[in-house]
């Protein structure tokens, strides 16, 4: 009788969508990571257009439209100061598979891959998937990751170690020289450094670095996606850039699971890229202004909370007992264990949602702590 392979029993369902199924019907979310902003209009025009010309029912190359590539491309040269040429970029259908590619092509079983914990619940999953053994590191109190946690992590049997600035679950933005140090570990021990920026634009202190700006081989792969930065999470359109050889190694893998992304979205992030910018800074001001309101209900419930400077996540430490009672009271948050055993003890709140529901949300978590203390 044909059993399931290793690698997928290794896997479990997310542990975002237990709380989800846990909670009512008209429950407060605060537990989602997407955008509560629509697409840009010059984005969704750009696919209704390609639509209607015909041009979006076919097979695109596998790489993505040419196009679409160099709207990358100018993205990394504008935004990031990196030379990244067309050729080195895939198209992929969201972060998720942009992901994906990189371990898959990068990690052989048995190897090691290095990430956060709490870190985004895909790390270690995908590293199963691939074969690998995942190796979770520490943050610190800040829950930013550390340059030199990560270097004593590394092995003989390292892969790859993946670094997430701004974060999920965390909301924290490492430095200039966290990045510096990231590239020169990558250089220095030949390992695979795995860049995942899909929320770079949305930054409220600081400035968002890229490893790949500083790195001198090219051991880094850049992983991005318009889904956040542009509210394009239902439009299933990231990227992975990398040097040549990387990029070929991608490619074998995402050509056949994958062929190509979706056109349509294809042309629809190709103009939210090289289009008005605008409407992505409007966005992150209304996310600054709900991470101030989430603090000050945080602090006054007594939680404290590392302040995110970045991404639309806070990670309070709570008491034990707390998320679900603030489940009972129709809120949505997820528990900290959820991205890593080192999650114990926090809660991921989402502020993607407006200043309204999020004051609502915190009458109840107030309760809630006051419940269980």
């Amino acid at each position: 009788m044909t059993g399931f392979s290793d690698r997928v029993e290794a896997v479990s369902i997310s542990g975002i969508r237990e709380v989800f199924e846990a909670a009512g019907e008209d429950a407060i979310n605060l537990g989602i990571g997407q955008p509560d902003f629509p697409t840009p209009s010059h984005a969704r025009e750009a696919a209704r257009e390609a639509i209607e010309a015909g041009e979006a029912d076919a097979y695109t190359e596998n790489k993505g439209t040419r196009a679409l590539r160099e709207a990358i491309s100018a993205k990394h040269d504008r935004d990031n100061d990196i030379a990244v040429p067309p050729e080195n970029v895939i198209a992929t259908a969201g972060g998720s598979e942009a992901l994906h590619l990189a371990m898959e092509a990068h990690v052989d079983p048995g190897q090691e891959v290095v990430f956060p914990d709490p870190g985004f619940v895909s790390y270690d999953a995908l590293t199963r998937i691939a074969g690998g053994e995942p190796n979770p590191v520490a943050l610190r109190e800040d829950l930013t990751l550390d340059p030199a946690t990560v270097e004593d992590a590394i092995t003989d049997d390292t892969a790859a170690f993946v670094v997430n600035s701004p974060a999920n679950p965390t909301g924290a933005v490492q430095s200039e020289e966290d990045m510096r140090e990231f590239a020169r570990i990558a250089d220095e021990h030949d390992v695979l450094c795995i860049s995942d920026e899909v929320y770079e634009h949305i930054v409220f202190d600081g400035e968002h670095y890229s490893p790949m700006q500083f790195a001198e081989t090219d051991n880094v792969v850049v992983v991005n996606a318009c889904s956040k930065a542009y509210s394009m999470t239902g439009w299933r359109l990231g990227w992975v850039a990398a040097s040549e050889r990387r990029t070929e190694r991608m490619l074998r893998v995402h050509q056949y699971v994958q062929a190509c992304a979706s056109a349509p979205a294809q042309y629809a992030a190709e103009a939210a890229l090289s289009g008005p910018q605008g409407c992505v800074d409007e966005m992150v001001d209304a996310f600054e202004r709900r991470r101030d309101v989430l603090l000050d209900g945080l602090a006054d419930a007594g939680l404290e909370t590392p302040t995110p400077s970045g991404a639309f996540y806070a990670m309070p430490k709570v008491p034990e007992g707390w998320v679900d009672e603030v489940l009972d009271r129709d809120v949505i948050v997820v528990p900290g264990e959820a991205f890593g055993e080192r999650g114990a003890g926090y809660a991921r709140i989402s502020y993607a949602n407006d200043t309204e529901q999020i004051k609502a949300a915190l009458e109840a978590m107030d309760a809630a702590a006051s419940a269980v203390r």
